[in-house]
């Protein structure tokens, strides 16, 4: 199977390996999984929290220095530590793909998707037009990133257009690239089988069932179309206390409560690496990382951990098994000379920290 190294990531292979590190050595003492109600669970005198209080405030030191904008710990439902802005929402850069992948598992369920469609099958072309073989490509093949449709996409940073292949270069299916093309074309084939668009199934299907309390749906959604494309990016901001809702749902395999928001099965078929990267570090699902060879003496079953990135330094890792959450987010709206950017090596050294302050196992 070819690969080729897409943006960022070369560096994303440090943090799946700082993220398995602590995640399989800090452990989670057994509780009871709570449903978030409006308001994220706390710590309390009846349920006191297990985290080291004096290890945190040396992770939020550390935080600080890096002018880490947000970062919060859920632990089984609890929200055990935060930092910074926690409630104001911010871009989510590329973790809007692992969003309107939950989304979309949501429309396969019911029936609207279908994953083997192809291109042609729902007549979707673009500017430059699309060839017979581009047309192919299958819905499944968009969200493997696999699609061989190489044209100009919005939306696209110029490390993409550098690295972009040529058109034609592969057949749909047989490469994996980062592909922002793939990306905004999934969001027009959800509006038209879903029969509304991106922004309104995150409100509807995810905002209203997990009850955000940040989301404003016409100041936190935008539509970025440049003339490349006729196809647009759909961009999304969310704080970091309720994209740790869309996390813990992942987590809890599509459940909330009592209610099946998305099955199990797509969650963990999203979660499953279908392309190896970074080089068999780390792979790529349904607009899902996935950890692969990185420390293998760490024991994990299939499908526990996965990981959404974006650019600038938000991050989120989600473990099935432990039902935790890690969330960080860096505000790429500032203006230029007040915007700080967190690499992967930075996030990984705040990741150890945290993982000092982990309770052991009981």
């Amino acid at each position: 199977m070819k690969t080729i190294r897409p943006e960022r990531v070369g560096t994303t292979r440090h943090l799946l390996l700082a993220a398995l590190l602590w995640l399989g050595a800090a452990g989670v003492a057994a509780a009871e999984a709570v449903v978030p109600a409006e308001t994220w669970a706390t710590p309390s005198a009846e349920a006191p929290s297990r985290w080291s209080s004096e290890k945190l405030k040396a992770a939020d030191a550390f935080a600080e220095s890096l002018r880490t904008d947000a970062y919060l710990v859920i632990d089984h439902g609890v929200l055990v530590h935060s930092y910074g802005d926690i409630d104001k929402p911010m871009n989510l850069a590329s973790i809007r793909k692992s969003v309107l992948g939950v989304l979309t598992g949501m429309q396969v369920d019911r029936g609207a998707i279908d994953l083997d469609q192809t291109l042609a099958d729902l007549d979707i072309d673009d500017k430059e037009g699309l060839t017979p073989t581009e047309r192919s490509a299958t819905v499944r093949q968009l969200l493997q990133s696999r699609s061989g449709v190489y044209h100009p996409a919005a939306y696209e940073t110029q490390d993409a257009k550098r690295l972009r292949p040529p058109r034609g270069s592969h057949a749909p299916g047989t490469f994996f690239y980062y592909n922002n093309w793939d990306f905004n074309v999934l969001g027009t084939i959800f509006e038209r089988r879903a029969g509304k668009t991106v922004f309104e199934a995150l409100q509807s299907d995810l905002a209203e069932p997990l009850q955000f309390q940040d989301f404003r749906p016409a100041q936190d959604t935008r539509w970025e179309r440049e003339r490349a494309s006729a196809h647009a990016a759909y961009v999304m901001h969310l704080s970091a206390r309720d994209l740790a809702r869309v996390g813990l749902l992942a987590a809890r395999n599509g459940r909330w409560g009592d209610r099946q928001l998305v099955s199990s099965a797509w969650i963990a078929e999203s979660t499953v690496s279908y392309s190896t990267v970074a080089p068999g570090w780390s792979g790529y699902g349904y607009l899902w990382w996935v950890p692969l060879r990185a420390f293998p003496f760490w024991t994990r079953g299939p499908h526990q951990l996965s990981m959404a990135v974006g650019d600038g330094g938000q991050f989120m890792l989600v473990d099935r098994k432990r039902d935790l959450v890690v969330v960080h987010r860096m505000d790429n709206d500032k203006a230029w000379f007040r915007r700080e950017r967190v690499t992967i090596e930075q996030f990984a050294e705040l990741a150890a920290r945290i993982h000092a302050a982990a309770p052991l196992p009981p």
